[in-house]
């Protein structure tokens, strides 16, 4: 009964003071719609990314180039990958504990089919693409180790980019430049969305010698994807990669010289995103943090003008009995109804704005979870009580018969 006759007395000062109140929880609206927004857009990043880890898989290894430099300066990349490096990793006499690998080499180019053209990604890798990322075809087939051999000018099509340039008609066996280099499509790949952070129904998938021969005039490849045979064998297989890299590149590090080359493993990956995710977390934490502390000030701002107006009533209350406990317990309850419709609002608004975001963006991936909300609900709440502290300290010591002679 004593939290509702103070639930009530809270409504109606806020009602008699509407415009006044609305100002004080207008920081505990904004801090709480910015938290609810910061989570939101870390959680749904950190989804999205750990699904694009998972489409790679587990067992997935990534070998680029090393970045050359000078002084503490970078001075370029090195281009030491060649086909004949994944060759070589894929040969399960001397990497037994690789399964397959794939060199890469990618660039934007031009794609045309008649009067219809796009520009799209050009993916030159090998036959082991496929199956190393779970990736299927529904009409025609993959690339073939004799397409890479001999430097097949063939091309494998991903669903949106067949769609784009053939829509409904059949695209096997149909001739496409790229590039203004003709091709033969040979194959059309099932709707895939993203293989890391890759969207592959984007893209040409084509011989990597022919990219590299034929339409980019490259020596040497931008990347090599590996898969160990099973995830408790990455580091075997990391291993396996450095020694084999070495002997063909002729690499002494006993010598002093420096791999020309950086592996990277999906868990390695992981905590370097996990760190920039952390920073990111820290930057718009502390934004919201610097939101609800002026939210607070409004709060107590409002607090204090109400005992002041109220002095006279907290009198005739402490006249008829009411413990100096009692006041301040009043008004701490006062401060929390406050900050909490507040945070009621601010979780609307922050649920709005975060909706908005990636509505407009379309790149943006957000997600509100229900410990977001709980959260934000308790900063706010505690905001409140905080800055409501004072305000009901110094109404619990007013002496009762100074109060009474208030005017």
């Amino acid at each position: 009964m004593f939290f509702l006759q103070i639930f009530t007395m809270a409504i109606r000062g806020l009602r008699a003071n509407l415009l006044r109140s609305l100002l004080a929880t207008l920081g505990v609206i904004i801090g709480v719609g910015a938290v609810i927004s910061a989570m939101s857009i870390l959680e749904g990043s950190q989804r999205d990314i750990v699904q694009r880890f998972e489409s790679m898989g587990s067992e997935t290894i990534t070998v680029y180039p090393a970045t050359a430099r000078s002084e503490g300066r970078s001075m370029g990349v090195y281009q030491t990958l060649t086909v004949e490096d994944a060759d070589a990793l894929g040969d399960k006499s001397s990497c037994p504990s690789i399964n397959a690998a794939a060199a890469e080499i990618s660039s934007m180019a031009q794609v045309k089919n008649l009067s219809r053209n796009k520009e799209a990604t050009i993916l030159g890798t090998s036959q082991a693409y496929a199956d190393m990322f779970n990736y299927r075809v529904v009409e025609g087939r993959f690339l073939l180790r004799e397409d890479v051999a001999s430097e097949q000018k063939v091309a494998v099509l991903g669903h949106k980019t067949a769609q784009e340039l053939f829509g409904n008609a059949p695209a096997i066996n149909r001739p496409i430049k790229i590039m203004s280099v003709p091709f033969r499509v040979v194959g059309v790949m099932e709707k895939k969305g993203n293989i890391g952070f890759r969207n592959v129904d984007s893209q040409v998938m084509i011989p990597v010698t022919t990219a590299m021969n034929r339409l980019f005039g490259s020596k040497y490849v931008h990347a090599i994807s590996v898969q160990a045979i099973a995830s408790d064998k990455v580091l075997d297989a990391t291993a396996e990669i450095k020694r084999e890299l070495r002997r063909r590149h002729n690499i002494n590090i006993r010598g002093g010289k420096k791999d020309d080359f950086q592996i990277f493993s999906q868990e390695e990956a992981r905590r370097q995103i996990s760190d920039v995710t952390k920073i990111f977390s820290v930057v718009l934490y502390s934004i919201a943090g610097i939101s609800l502390f002026v939210g607070g000030i409004g709060i107590m701002n409002i607090m204090l003008v109400s005992v002041t107006e109220r002095t006279r009533e907290i009198g005739v209350r402490m006249a008829v009995g009411a413990q100096r406990w009692d006041i301040l317990r009043q008004f701490l309850i006062e401060a929390g109804i406050i900050s909490l419709l507040g945070g009621a609002f601010g979780v609307l608004v922050g649920y709005l704005m975060t909706t908005t975001l990636e509505n407009v963006t379309r790149v943006i991936e957000t997600y509100t979870a229900p410990r977001v909300i709980v959260y934000a609900l308790i900063m706010a709440i505690l905001t409140g009580v905080f800055s409501g502290l004072y305000p009901a300290y110094k109404a619990s010591r007013l002496d009762p018969v100074e109060a009474l002679r208030y005017e």
